[in-house]
């Protein structure tokens, strides 16, 4: 797990799993950008970690402050080897009585704006030949839990693009990391949107007992570092439920080689 002088920027970081992804990645010897909506609390992570750190704070569904963090963040020492679309909001909520702006909120956020994201970075990791992307899903993200419609359909179409955009670039020299957490002791929960779209403002019994941050933490950058393709951070039932939904190694091997058969060429000449 020697990340030493690489530049990783991550999204969320001002709390929960972001948060200790910093801290665990600061201390395997990266440079770190750290991105949120509140810059004093980024700046408090900024002091707490052992990492030369970029403070880059925007709004993800702002697509004028998305071009311009791109552009500071690849500046700020000519690119980005890790990018962790880490940033997302959760649900409490009964589809019936969900409004349409929450599912609009929750997909820009969660599924929208890391795709947004990832597609302005390609360029530069694809022709350095380098570079990892993380895209932070859940269990829901494989299995369909109620009171979260909107999450799970972010988190769903998250993995999707993610595998697809993994058979992509699987001949470019860049990694495609997914991480399917269950239930991390963070603030997800209290912070989910209502059917108001509003914060729920408590959280739930199995979050609050659920795997500490930084343990969760270790597991995913563990996971990155072994070249994991799906890496699920779960116990007891949600660990069952996310590995009877695993996608195997085997196909996605089989997709790579798809690939390295000449698949894309083939398919873009028949247009």
């Amino acid at each position: 797990m020697n990340f030493t002088g690489q530049t990783i920027w991550i999204t969320g970081a001002s709390s929960g799993i972001g948060r200790a992804l910093a801290g665990k990645f600061g201390a395997a010897g990266a440079k770190l950008i750290l991105s949120g909506r509140d810059e004093a609390r980024l700046n408090q992570v900024a002091e707490e970690v052992d990492a030369r750190t970029l403070i880059l704070p925007f709004e993800v569904r702002d697509e004028a402050a998305r071009t311009s963090a791109i552009e500071q963040a690849i500046a700020w020492t000519g690119n980005v080897d890790v990018f962790v679309n880490n940033a997302g909001i959760s649900q409490r909520s009964q589809a019936i009585n969900t409004p349409m702006q929450v599912y609009n909120d929750i997909i820009d956020i969660d599924l929208l704006a890391p795709i947004a994201l990832t597609q302005a970075l390609l360029p530069n990791m694809v022709e350095r030949g380098s570079g990892k992307l993380i895209f932070m899903s859940s269990i829901a993200g494989k299995v369909g839990v109620p009171l979260r419609t909107a999450y799970c359909a972010a988190k769903h179409g998250l993995i999707g693009y993610a595998d697809a955009l993994r058979g992509e670039l699987s001949n470019k020299g860049v990694d495609v990391h997914v991480v399917a957490p269950g239930s991390v002791a963070t603030d997800v929960s209290r912070n989910a949107l209502n059917a108001e779209g509003e914060k729920r403002g408590v959280s739930d019994r199995a979050i609050d007992n659920g795997i500490p941050a930084d343990e969760a933490a270790e597991e995913i950058i563990a996971g990155v570092a072994a070249g994991q393709r799906e890496i699920i951070v779960a116990r007891g039932f949600e660990l069952a439920m996310g590995e009877m939904r695993r996608t195997s190694d085997q196909l996605f091997d089989q997709v790579a080689a798809m690939v390295a058969d000449g698949y894309i060429e083939k398919m873009e000449a028949q247009d």
